[in-house]
């Protein structure tokens, strides 16, 4: 507490609240992150700089797909492993080609914590964990491919894992089987298949076995389409669009019959073998014997639902067609929908407008229409506190300045033509927001918006600030846009990456530099 007080004299702040927030802004020399704060605070200014420029320095093309995790790119089915982070990207480890039956299915990178005492040397670099067509989950090493860790995850049962997810992003992993089908022929012997759906719960450096259980139409019913599981909530989808919400981590301790650790020997239910080793594999040993208690449940189009904001609310589009692209945004705590909660941007397009919970955690909401981009608040309603309304914050508005659009045109000889048909929101020929990204480490909101005129479109990737939604930087890419392919783009501190998906699986990537602009540089 003396120290405390001394270090508010010494900067002369006799505020608690404006000491906690200098010291979040890094004001502190001895606090932890500062520098790296003052850094990234530094590459923002630099970047956004209008001498600063984004140089396109590499391109490559490939049959297979490409896929892009913290520097790195990874090709040839994760056979390839491509640095992005040096002045131009370079070669990191490439392995013999796979067998097909070595196939990676899903991908996931782990990053060391912070912190803690970790069993192995190797544990405090990062890694890849992949998911193989024959149901093996592998940890292999970020910088050389090399295989750390193996486990095979398919018992006696069939089971084909084929996804791979986070519970607790970088402490508790999910590995998903694809729903079991019988065959048609099975099927008309009238056998039935009560087992939908396979999860494997793994706890991550050190990678341990935390239980296998499934998901099934006795328990959970018959129309169930699919699970996820994430913060600790198993989330159930229906054939109706109802999804039902349950405590993941209440259903693992009260239906865990018996716990095992890789490599322990046992001897279950008749099967002798090595957890984690084939061709046992893992134990179910969860077994949901009762419907779980419902935490909360919802009918939505699609099953769209998503939870965020503060005090927690949910967003639902209402379970039918004609109310495709409203979405209604309600408390969680009583289902009363918010003050403007309502949102429909009437959009007229092919490709509808979407909506989210801003993953800046600040509660607020983004919602991306072909031209608009509007970002709300949750506030309370004036003179009712326990009411939330939805305010806009700002928009971010697509540059539309040369387009006409008008219904009726005169010609030269005075002639009156009207038009037979009214342009789409998301025509081609008209600026049209594609993509909306955050960056974190700069808290900066990026967008990519595309104009196609003919054969040829064009895009650009814009900086925003986050708080403000103010543009501070606009980066034309260089390639051809076309707006039937696939596209990914990921903007990393001073790295922008393009991936286009084009058809008969042609693959391309474009990778982008931040550079200073000097006169003998004219890019």
């Amino acid at each position: 507490a003396g120290g405390g007080r001394a270090a508010l004299r010494a900067c002369g702040v006799h505020n608690v609240c404006r000491l906690l927030s200098r010291r979040a802004h890094g004001f502190y020399a001895r606090d932890a992150g500062v520098a790296h704060r003052k850094n990234l605070g530094l590459l923002r200014k630099i970047m956004c700089q209008e001498s600063t420029k984004f140089k396109n320095v590499w391109t490559t093309h490939s049959a297979s797909p490409i896929a892009y995790e913290r520097g790195r790119i990874y090709m040839d089915n994760y056979q390839c492993c491509i640095t992005s982070i040096a002045q131009q990207p370079r070669l990191i480890y490439q392995k013999s080609k796979c067998a097909k039956s070595e196939k990676i299915e899903d991908a996931l990178l782990l990053e060391c914590p912070l912190g803690e005492l970790l069993p192995s040397p190797s544990d405090y670099k990062a890694s890849l964990i992949v998911l193989t067509v024959q149901n093996w989950l592998l940890r292999l090493s970020a910088d050389s491919g090399e295989v750390l860790e193996k486990v095979y995850l398919a018992g006696s049962c069939c089971k084909f894992f084929r996804y791979l997810s986070w519970d607790t992003p970088q402490e508790v992993m999910i590995v998903k089987s694809a729903q079991n089908k019988l065959p048609a022929a099975a099927r008309q012997a009238g056998i039935q298949q009560t087992v939908l759906f396979y999860l494997a719960v793994f706890q991550v450096l050190p990678l341990s076995f935390i239980g296998m259980l499934e998901i099934n139409k006795k328990i959970f019913g018959n129309s169930v389409t699919d699970v996820a599981v994430s913060n600790g909530i198993l989330i159930v989808m229906y054939s109706m669009g109802l999804v039902r919400l349950y405590n993941f981590k209440a259903i693992l301790e009260q239906f865990m019959e018996q716990q095992f650790h890789l490599g322990q020997e046992f001897n279950w239910n008749g099967q002798v073998g090595i957890v984690g080793k084939y061709p046992f594999g893992l134990p179910c040993n969860i077994k949901i014997t009762d419907t779980p208690p419902l935490l909360f449940e919802a009918s939505s189009l699609e099953n769209a639902f998503q939870i965020g904001g503060y005090p927690w609310h949910y967003i639902i589009t209402p379970n039918k067609k004609k109310h495709k692209g409203v979405f209604h945004i309600c408390s969680l705590k009583d289902n009363a929908l918010a003050k403007n909660g309502v949102q429909d941007m009437k959009c007229c397009s092919l490709e509808p407008d979407w909506i989210y919970f801003h993953p800046d955690m600040s509660g607020r909401i983004i919602h991306v229409g072909p031209n608009l981009i509007k970002v709300l608040k949750l506030k309370e309603v004036k003179n009712h506190a326990d009411q939330m309304e939805i305010a806009e914050d700002f928009t971010i508005v697509a540059n539309r300045e040369n387009c006409v659009n008008n219904s009726v045109t005169v010609t030269a000889s005075g002639r009156v033509v009207k038009k037979r048909f009214t342009l789409l929101d998301d025509d081609p020929e008209q600026e049209t927001f594609k993509i909306v990204d955050y960056e974190d480490e700069l808290d900066l909101l990026s967008t990519v918006a595309v104009t196609q005129i003919g054969a040829d479109g064009r895009a650009h990737l814009d900086f925003h600030c986050n708080e403000h939604g103010i543009l501070l930087k606009s980066i034309p890419l260089k390639e051809s846009w076309d707006v039937t392919y696939s596209h990914e783009v990921y903007f990393d501190k001073d790295l922008v990456l393009h991936i286009e998906q084009k058809p008969n699986r042609r693959f391309s990537c474009y990778v982008y530099q931040m550079v200073c602009d000097t006169a003998r540089d004219d890019d």
